[in-house]
């Protein structure tokens, strides 16, 4: 179709046929970035949140050492002996939703997802929303708001329940968004593995990552930081990140993006089977750390519970 036929009068003189017309080149349109919403919206509740705490905090009520109480009056932070982050109190934080082993295996499961919306004090907030900013800006323009949400949220649980299996005493008090942005940092390494092909420079952006991520764990080792936290949400969001952020591989074209009658060739498939292989085994190890966890928790709790009794 789209040939024409050859004229008599070429073929009595001896002239070859015209040849068919040529193709005209198909180029695959270029991936338009997502509009980043979600990220600043989480910027926004945690500090709105944060407002919120150090309204409920109220500490002129019970301090006349308030920090900056001319200025913020109920606002104002607790004394520096108190608080070396400019916050509020325990109490507070704790009545708030701040994670505490002893609390959870009471009952109180909601404290797993509270705790990382609250944060000890404005150089804590000021930190974590900074890290936010840089890691979950580029994340969610490259693929999409429902899968950094999931990442975001699944990650702080992954810490939060690494933070309560860890605290054999049940004494450790813990806030913050670390276990979240550190299931970022851990998505960005195995983003980084499973969609190997696709990029340039690969093992300068892979060593220039894992400097990133062992300077930020090694904060983790100064006093009053609940590095297990920090842990468990790098793991889960490691193994997230091959569950949730695939790329195709290089050279893959969508079939909707095909003119019709367009014959490609070496078509290649969407993912590569390694792709596929950390996929399940991610996915696996995830479900099963996850049920696991949650397990030993309501186990502890319920051998804890009961009473002893002499044995005859």
């Amino acid at each position: 179709m789209g040939k024409r036929p050859p004229n008599p009068s070429d073929i009595e003189n001896g002239l070859p046929p015209l040849p068919p017309p040529a193709r005209p080149p198909f180029r695959p349109p270029i991936p338009v970035p997502w509009y980043a919403w979600l990220v600043p919206l989480i910027f926004a509740a945690n500090f709105v949140t944060f407002t919120i705490t150090m309204y409920v905090n109220d500490c002129p009520a019970r301090s006349d050492e308030c920090l900056l109480f001319d200025v913020l009056g109920r606002l104002s932070f607790q004394p520096i002996k108190e608080n070396m982050l400019l916050g509020p109190s325990i109490p507070t934080l704790r009545r708030l939703g701040a994670l505490e082993r002893r609390l959870v295996e009471e009952g109180e499961r909601w404290r797993l997802i509270s705790c990382i919306w609250l944060h000890g004090g404005l150089l804590h907030l000021l930190a974590n929303m900074i890290s936010l900013l840089c890691i979950g800006m580029r994340l969610e323009q490259e693929f999409g708001f429902l899968r950094i949400g999931a990442l975001y949220v699944l990650s702080g649980l992954g810490g939060s329940l690494m933070s309560c299996l860890t605290d054999s005493r049940g004494e450790r008090v813990s806030v913050g968004a670390s276990g979240a942005l550190f299931g970022l940092l851990g998505a960005m390494l195995s983003e980084l593995i499973t969609n190997w092909t696709i990029y340039e420079n690969k093992c300068t952006a892979l060593m220039t990552l894992i400097l990133i991520i062992a300077l930020n764990l090694s904060v983790g080792f100064l006093p009053r930081v609940d590095n297990s936290a920090h842990c468990g949400g790098f793991l889960a969001g490691f193994l997230l990140g091959f569950v949730l952020l695939l790329r195709p591989q290089y050279g893959y074209v969508s079939p909707k993006y095909i003119p019709p009658g367009y014959d490609m060739k070496h078509k290649k498939s969407k993912y590569k089977c390694y792709q596929h292989v950390f996929r399940f085994t991610s996915l696996t190890i995830l479900l099963a750390g996850f049920i696991a966890g949650y397990a030993k928790l309501l186990r502890e709790h319920t051998v804890g519970s009961e009473p002893f009794r002499d044995v005859n």
